[in-house]
C-alpha cells in the first residue's frame, strides 16, 4: 500500500493530508509532489498525519530534508495529528526535537 495525498490551501499554507504508509516505496512519490509544491513558491507546508499508520526511516528522511529545504528558503514545515505509534517512532529517532509537531491541524495552521 502506498500513501494517498489530498491537498488544499489555507491562505498561504499548503496542507497535505496523508493516508497510508510513509515508507521506502511511497516516500519518493511524496518527495516529488512536495518538491513541485515548493518549486511553485510555497514556503509554508503542513503535513497532516492523521491517517498515517506507518513511518519508516525513508519517511523520516523526507521529513528532515523537506524541513531543512523550506528553512533554507525562509519557510517552515509543520506536522500535525500524529498517532501514538508513529509519534513513538518520531520520538525514538529524536525528531520530536527538530520537527514542528502539533496535535491538531487548526493548532498547526495558527502556528504557521
Amino acid at each position: 500500500m502506498t500513501v494517498e495525498v489530498t491537498e488544499n490551501q489555507e491562505g498561504e499554507i499548503f496542507v497535505l493530508h496523508l493516508d497510508g504508509r510513509l515508507d521506502a516505496a511511497s516516500s519518493p512519490i511524496l518527495e516529488r509532489k512536495i518538491s513541485a509544491i515548493i518549486d511553485g513558491g510555497t514556503r509554508k507546508l503542513l503535513l497532516c498525519f492523521e491517517r498515517v499508520d506507518y513511518l519508516s526511516s525513508a519517511g523520516m528522511r523526507l521529513l528532515l530534508t523537506t524541513g531543512k529545504r523550506l528553512g533554507a528558503e525562509g519557510g517552515k514545515m509543520a506536522v500535525c495529528a500524529v498517532n501514538a505509534d508513529v509519534m513513538e517512532v518520531i520520538k525514538m529517532a529524536g525528531f520530536d526535537r527538530v520537527l514542528h509537531l502539533y496535535k491538531t491541524e487548526k493548532e498547526a495552521i495558527a502556528a504557521l
